[in-house]
């Protein structure tokens, strides 16, 4: 994981290779490389996301939004979901919630999210 600190927030950002994120296993896992790191937030590019999981009917996003709130933690997911969010309102109103609420982040990019943090 790339360490960022910007605005005295740490930030874990995932590498683009590896294995998609699809679990509540995965999100444990991802949780816990964190452990002594510091981290306030963990970045994940879009492709790390397996299919399905902006998807709000498959339940993946809720699983994962819900244990990073477990373990006080923040996850902020970049890359484009225009199409994404064109396609579906509920997915629309979820990310325009999460991003009004400011814990958890949807950004385009990285230096998006930084301008929002």
């Amino acid at each position: 994981m790339m360490r960022i600190e910007h605005n005295g927030l740490v930030l874990l950002e995932l590498p683009l290779d590896g294995p998609l994120l699809a679990t509540e296993q995965d999100a444990v896992d991802m949780i816990g490389e964190t452990y002594g790191t510091g981290a306030d937030m963990i970045v994940v590019p879009l492709a790390r996301l397996a299919p399905g999981f902006l998807d709000l009917r498959s339940g993946i996003a809720g699983i994962f939004f819900q244990k990073m709130q477990n373990y006080r933690l923040r996850l902020a997911i970049i890359g484009d979901i225009a199409a994404q969010t064109e396609a579906s309102k509920a997915l629309r109103d979820f990310v325009f919630e999460t991003n009004r609420h400011g814990n958890h982040r949807f950004a385009p990019d990285r230096e998006a999210l930084l301008a929002r943090l």
